[in-house]
């Protein structure tokens, strides 16, 4: 029969073995973990401007269709020297919004089109929920939206992330005939066919449609210095 003293010593040396196993795994698996998450970024970006990808085409299919990044302050002015891909809204929103960095990236499309790509970040039912959503050069006119979340209950606020609710986003518009900015509402019950602002809120799932409301509506007033400068009527 083992004594206290050889079971406290043995258990101590397994504890060891074991957390320094796992810390090793931790940091041959951290590089993989952070490809998966950019390759991932790169595949919502796209998805905001109506290209599907795959893990496998997303990094070709960046390069090929997002032609110029940048990062503007909530002036709409550029700010030199900072990578918008490397940006994260999460962060940002901790400063004060003068000193906060927004990214912006430019897509050219199949069309011939060009789209101006802005990434949202705002707070879900059950935890955070964010999302990218592009614009023509009216900067006005929606060409696809990308909404993701951490949490939300399945067959309820979780379905933001499903293509039947983000293509109700599609042509839509942010500002009103006078040029008032009026963001885009999640209309319970349905929206009309005609609102240009509106689509359907989800069934069921009032409080993520409204977060995600207010997500729009905060994110593209922060961004309100750039639309207004980029304009082209």
């Amino acid at each position: 029969m083992f004594s206290n003293r050889y079971i406290f010593i043995y258990s101590s040396i397994m504890v060891v073995i074991v957390a320094i196993a796992l810390a090793l795994a931790a940091i041959q698996l951290k590089p993989f973990q952070e490809n998966n998450k950019r390759v991932e970024k790169m595949q919502n970006i796209l998805s905001s401007v109506n290209i599907e990808t795959t893990v496998k085409n997303a990094e070709e299919l960046y390069k090929k269709y997002i032609t110029a990044t940048y990062v503007v302050n909530i002036k709409g002015e550029k700010i030199d020297k900072i990578n918008a891909f490397d940006i994260d809204l999460y962060y940002e929103f901790k400063k004060k919004a003068e000193d906060r960095h927004f990214p912006v990236y430019i897509a050219k499309l199949e069309s011939g089109d060009t789209a101006f790509v802005l990434a949202l970040r705002g707070k879900g039912l059950w935890g955070p929920i964010w999302g990218y959503m592009s614009f023509k050069t009216d900067m006005n006119t929606i060409i696809g939206a990308m909404f993701d979340h951490k949490g939300e209950t399945p067959g309820l606020g979780a379905e933001i992330d499903t293509k039947i609710f983000q293509n109700q986003f599609q042509n839509k518009t942010i500002y009103n005939e006078n040029g008032k900015f009026t963001s885009i509402q999640t209309v319970k019950g349905g929206a009309k066919k005609d609102d240009m602002h509106g689509v359907d809120g989800i069934s069921g799932g009032t409080i993520t449609s409204k977060g995600l409301e207010k997500m729009l509506f905060d994110c593209l007033t922060d961004y309100q210095g750039f639309l207004t400068k980029n304009k082209n009527n």
